[in-house]
């Protein structure tokens, strides 16, 4: 066996099973889960649609570079939200099954084990980030993002032998758990480094279309990279998928985008790999990426189940309101840990103890006094567990 898979930790939610393992919440509280990053909104039916029209495609082979159309489309969304002059369908874009598949095989593509190599990640992070860089032979190195920082990596510590050691830097914005936004000055900043120290940027953006101001969406980094002379997006790639956007996890289905030259050996590598995306699921991608009107209003039922609980929990605990993204990251009394456990225990919510999303390092675990808010359930749901953890916080205090 891959002697790199005893380093892996259990997943978080596995972790919080155990955590609840045995307990017995009030029976006459209904449970609220606000744990997993899962959309509940529905998926759009023109997307439905455009899958079951399809259906007859499941006869065939896809080919792992999936169909003109869809590298068509996306190449059109991306210049069209990001204010790109051009994207080559044929080079710069690549169909994945999710930003969770491709951020994983992405690395094991790219890392050379041979050179004791590092890969940068923020922390909190999402978990595969690590896993990918251990089951390629590297070594995560954690960069702490607290509320100091404004919730972003402080790149200028980063001492220089780690950005020589630097394989690949993950990136993470809006960010997960924090939804902080990471702004264009910084994304040029990360390229000067990754030409100076030859690593690749990986630039997970799935949050990317869920924001709180019409008007001001964050900047992506092929956006950045444009706007300092790198149309060709050198060491740059960006991840993005449907299941945050458009309501759709189930249907596994994003893409990768930008330097063609990295992409072309990528798709070498995924040819080996078997990810395909299948038929129908394509056509239905195509369908998503081409409609607007569906992005828009998930955001409006975000922003409203934002200022409902952030409403009533700011008086009671220090928690921003986030920018983008669909979490809440407050910081609670004591331990998340043994916040989540009890709150739990007390008023059937499940969330998810910060710690399950960070490591120790430089001597501190930032998600230690945190927990993550999933809001993804109804709002009437969501306006619901906002009571019950207020009350429990009062209750903890008397």
């Amino acid at each position: 066996m891959n002697p790199h898979l005893s380093r892996l930790q259990p997943y978080p939610f596995e972790r919080l099973s155990l955590l609840k393992q045995g307990l017995r919440p009030p029976a006459k509280l209904s449970h609220i889960a606000l744990s997993m990053g899962e959309p509940q909104h529905p998926t759009p039916d023109f997307i439905g649609a455009a899958l079951i029209a399809h259906l007859h495609g499941l006869t065939n082979y896809p080919a792992t570079k999936g169909l003109a159309e869809l590298r068509q489309a996306v190449a059109h969304w991306l210049e069209q939200r990001f204010k790109l002059a051009a994207v080559d369908a044929e080079t710069q874009v690549l169909p994945v099954a999710g930003t969770r598949e491709a951020l994983f095989s992405f690395a094991q593509c790219l890392i050379d084990p041979a050179d004791r190599p590092l890969v940068v990640m923020p922390n909190p992070f999402y978990q595969i980030y690590e896993g990918a860089a251990l089951l390629a032979g590297a070594e995560p190195h954690f960069l702490n993002t607290t509320r100091e920082t404004g919730y972003l990596p402080d790149f200028d510590a980063v001492p220089e032998l780690v950005w020589r050691r630097c394989q690949l830097l993950y990136i993470c914005s809006p960010g997960n758990p924090t939804g902080a936004v990471m702004g264009a000055e910084v994304h040029r900043k990360l390229l000067d480094l990754a030409e100076r120290y030859d690593f690749v940027i990986a630039s997970d953006e799935c949050y990317s279309e869920l924001y709180s101001d019409e008007a001001n969406p964050p900047p992506g980094l092929l956006q950045s990279a444009q706007s300092m002379g790198n149309g060709a997006f050198r060491r740059c790639l960006v991840f993005h998928s449907l299941s945050k956007r458009s309501n759709a996890p189930g249907l596994r289905s994003g893409f990768v985008a930008g330097d063609a030259e990295i992409l072309r050996k990528y798709l070498l590598y995924r040819t080996y790999h078997g990810c395909a995306l299948s038929l129908p699921v394509q056509h239905a991608s195509i369908a998503a990426w081409k409609d607007e009107e569906h992005v828009r209003e998930n955001r409006a039922l975000y922003r409203r189940k934002f200022a409902a609980v952030h409403g009533r929990l700011s008086p009671l605990l220090p928690v921003e309101l986030p920018p983008a993204g669909f979490y809440l990251w407050p910081q609670v009394p004591g331990d998340g840990e043994s916040f989540a456990r009890d709150l739990f225990a007390a008023c059937n919510v499940t969330l998810l103890p910060g710690s399950f999303l960070s490591r120790d390092s430089a001597g501190v675990n930032p998600g230690l006094r945190h927990v993550r808010m999933a809001l993804v359930a109804p709002l009437d749901d969501c306006i619901e567990a906002a009571e019950r953890i207020a009350g429990f916080v009062k209750s903890i205090r008397t």
